[in-house]
């Protein structure tokens, strides 16, 4: 990979060498590097674009690192990853996406990925999103993410996106068996007239199903941004969703729950809180001396931490 690459490679992986571990990377459509061990395999599908992950029963304390660039203005593509995960794993999976887009033409990433998660097994999954680049070229990432937990297995998803992605539609739907647990922590940053859209279907299948799932979000400048959120409990189960989001400049927020109880026994609980920051906030920061705009940029920042 070029010194363009790496240094997107690096930020939506958080890597500067080859990691431990399996992983494949993908730069501008085609395969950069690949490594399996004796528990991950990792293989190219045969029909289509993408590739499979299939993780051994009993796979513990291992991780995948599956990171795509894009750095060829105009590039486009669609692909298709499934990760079948065994039961009794305990595995971390860092995918990501970085466009780098100096161009005139629009690049654009759709990256499916679908988890099917064995008995009694817990997935980390860290994916981020950052695009760069001087060209007037969009950058555009549309992710799907599908998650199928069987009984008492754990997905806790770290999704992230805080710089230089122009439109983005990611969309995430899971379906819990017993005793399953969703986790799902999201942090967005939008500015000048980027729009973003992220909506999770969440269906609580199993008797003690649980779902957690919090967006914390800034909108900037003309920016726009859309939160939709359905949990569907089908069973005794529990579910929260929270929308927590600072709206700043002419930057516009809609936040869209839907709750939809079908057990007597399901409790179903979304809060949202979607305003400025506060004056006094500033000014307590400006008394020690820092700029208006330093003390947004420093509230900014612990908020999406």
């Amino acid at each position: 990979m070029n010194e363009i690459q790496k240094r997107l490679i690096a930020e939506v992986a958080d890597l500067h060498d080859v990691p431990m571990g399996a992983y494949n990377f993908r730069a501008n459509g085609k395969l950069a590097g690949r490594n399996t061990t004796a528990n991950i395999d990792i293989q190219t599908k045969t029909e289509g674009s993408g590739i499979d992950i299939r993780i051994k029963d009993n796979t513990r304390n291992e991780s995948v690192h599956i990171p795509v660039v894009l750095s060829d203005s105009g590039y486009k593509e669609v692909v298709y990853n499934d990760f079948y995960i065994g039961e009794n794993c305990d595995v971390v999976i860092v995918a990501g996406c970085g466009i780098d887009n100096c161009g005139n033409q629009d690049s654009q990433h759709d990256g499916i990925h679908r988890f099917y998660v064995g008995k009694n097994s817990k997935v980390k999954y860290v994916e981020k999103h950052f695009g760069s680049g001087t060209g007037t070229g969009k950058r555009i990432l549309n992710p799907g993410t599908e998650v199928y937990l069987q009984d008492n297995s754990v997905m806790e998803m770290e999704m992230v996106q805080i710089k230089g992605v122009d439109n983005t539609n990611r969309q995430t739907v899971a379906k819990l068996n017993k005793g399953a647990k969703l986790i799902v922590r999201e942090r967005l940053l939008t500015h000048g007239n980027q729009q973003a859209v992220s909506g999770y279907t969440v269906t609580l299948d199993g008797e003690g199903s649980t779902a957690d799932i919090v967006s914390r979000s800034v909108a900037k400048e003309k920016s726009y941004q859309k939160f939709e959120v359905k949990l569907t409990g089908n069973n005794r189960c529990s579910g929260h969703t929270e929308c927590d989001s600072i709206i700043m400049d002419e930057g516009k927020i809609l936040a869209i729950p839907s709750l939809e109880a079908n057990n007597i026994d399901a409790a179903l609980i979304h809060e949202a809180a979607i305003g400025k920051i506060a004056g006094e906030q500033l000014i307590k920061l400006m008394t020690l001396g820092l700029t208006e705009h330093e003390a947004e940029e420093h509230i900014i920042n612990g908020f999406l931490k």
